[in-house]
């Protein structure tokens, strides 16, 4: 096994060493143009979806927040305000 992974290694490394940075052949290049536009619709898609899911997350927290303050016994609410209520 060791063998065939460094002759792999030796002709990739020839294949791009005989050509300049520039001309290097690339990933996107390899993929042609239809593909590469569908990876980045994809990316796009998923980073919206991501960006949804944490603001129904950050949504949730506050409504679970405003309702354990709305459900709060007596004795809590005087344990947290105390004798600074204000006065009518």
């Amino acid at each position: 096994m060791g063998k065939k992974r460094k002759q792999q290694q030796r002709v990739d490394d020839s294949v791009t060493a005989g050509l300049p940075k520039q001309q290097a052949v690339t990933l996107a290049d390899q993929l042609g143009g239809d593909v590469l536009a569908k990876l980045k619709a994809a990316k796009q898609d998923l980073t919206a979806k991501e960006q949804a899911a944490e603001e129904e997350r950050q949504a949730k927290l506050v409504f679970e927040r405003k309702q354990r303050e709305k459900n709060k016994s007596f004795e809590e609410l005087l344990n947290e305000y105390g004798d600074k209520g204000s006065k009518f």
